[in-house]
């Protein structure tokens, strides 16, 4: 499936804090051009004409094109297929060593880090220890992701602001407020983006997601959302999740995969409510769930094109889609998701920009390697089955948020083979 040009004009966040951070405000610039930038004439603008005649009266100069746009192209077109489906994965290593972290992600030149509870080393000062280390090209950092709801979903110490369910019942400046130092917490800690925003809506008593959500209605949940959003701006880079609604099913998805029997219509009417808030806020990162609504999809979101078309089409959301940790579709028992490599190709096919996987401390363990997913996706490339073009686009995606972030706007420098000799996978294969 060919997806339009890419241009993110959702997910705009303001600066918030020196460093990696200090670049997050060229996000809402750069974001919105991405468009202009494919037809834009980069040659000299020539002087206007002291007297316009009637052919050139009211004819604008082009548009700029931004920095940013220009820096993400040229660093696609000097990237190999190899490297390109590898900048659209992130993973997570346990421990605390830095060194080690980072030897797996360069060896394969990975996108991104997702941390963990073990990956504390103990206050949001030791981890910011840990995620400075993490990036070797200070011109596109490393996206460091942390799951950091508050309440019962948190990995930084130190988050006693209200979250969830205790926020159901208070006005959205008060979880405007909330989110606005949860994400001061998380900038804190050096980490770029919250897996933080739950738009689920809470249907009914006893579900697995209802305690994270921060509405039990559709409007109320839309309005929460929205704060949560507009709290984090500048701060963090929000994530939606679970799109479509994991309020949809009381079953939790990190076992099973939560089914639905909603129509698209009754869809539209509750569970795309908050997530149209969120995104007309400016959330910059919807998250895909492993959930199935049966009359709508066979598969899961994060493996369905269809949904994926319906949060680009009907939800007009050009920013980053990252699915939900895919190890949690073999933890299903569901036999045709048992192989995380398939899965993960899979989910490419099916339109995600960013693939997430949360590996244990042996990933052979789940049948995983990072070797293998690269190689599964540029095969699956080389075939036809995922489209380079759409391979591009959502490196576009990518490749802006975390050019965003390294505060730089100037031109792209091939490092070459400096740059490549810094890469165990680039060695190995040399």
């Amino acid at each position: 499936m060919r997806r339009p040009p890419p241009t993110l004009a959702a997910g705009r966040a303001p600066d918030a804090r020196p460093g990696i951070h200090r670049g997050i405000v060229a996000l809402a610039l750069g974001l919105a051009t991405l468009t202009a930038f494919a037809a834009c004439d980069l040659g000299p603008v020539p002087e206007p004409a002291e007297e316009p005649t009637a052919i050139t009266r009211g004819v604008s100069a082009p548009p700029a094109a931004d920095p940013t746009e220009i820096h993400v192209s040229q660093r696609i077109g000097s990237m190999t297929t190899e490297q390109k489906v590898a900048a659209l994965v992130m993973v997570h290593v346990p421990g605390t060593d830095a060194a080690a972290i980072r030897a797996v992600i360069d060896a394969h030149e990975l996108g991104g880090v997702i941390l963990m509870g073990d990956n504390m080393a103990g206050d949001p000062a030791a981890t910011l220890e840990l995620t400075s280390g993490l990036s070797a090209d200070t011109g596109l950092p490393l996206l460091t992701a942390i799951d950091q709801e508050g309440g019962i979903v948190r990995r930084l110490p130190g988050d006693g602001w209200p979250a969830g369910r205790a926020l159901q019942g208070a006005n959205p400046q008060a979880v405007e407020e909330a989110f606005a130092d949860r994400s001061a917490l998380v900038a804190s800690a050096g980490v770029l983006v919250n897996f933080g925003v739950v738009a689920d809506i809470e249907i009914g008593s006893g579900s697995f997601i209802g305690p994270r959500t921060l509405g039990a209605t559709p409007e109320a949940a839309a309005e929460r959302v929205a704060a949560a959003v507009r709290g984090e701006k500048g701060r963090a880079l929000s994530t939606l999740k679970h799109f479509p609604g994991h309020g949809a099913s009381p079953d939790d998805s990190h076992v099973s995969i939560p089914t639905s029997g909603a129509s698209l219509a009754e869809w539209r009417a509750t569970h795309a409510v908050p997530f149209a808030a969120g995104i007309e806020a400016g959330a910059p990162l919807v998250m895909t769930g492993h959930l199935r609504f049966d009359s709508v999809s066979p598969l899961p979101a994060s493996l369905s094109p269809t949904w994926i078309r319906i949060l680009r089409d009907e939800l007009a959301f050009d920013g980053v889609i990252v699915t939900d940790d895919l190890l949690m579709l073999q933890r299903s028992g569901d036999a045709r998701y048992r192989d995380p490599i398939e899965n993960g190709v899979r989910a490419l096919a099916a339109g995600n920009d960013l693939l997430l996987y949360v590996l244990p401390g042996d990933p052979s363990t789940v049948g995983f390697e990072a070797g293998a997913l690269v190689d599964a996706l540029v095969a699956a490339v080389a075939s036809g089955r995922v489209d380079e073009a759409d391979v591009d686009d959502s490196l576009r995606r990518v490749l802006t948020l975390r050019r965003a972030a390294s505060g730089e706007s100037g031109p792209y420098r091939d490092c070459g083979p400096k740059c490549l000799g810094e890469s165990p996978r680039a060695r190995d294969t040399a």
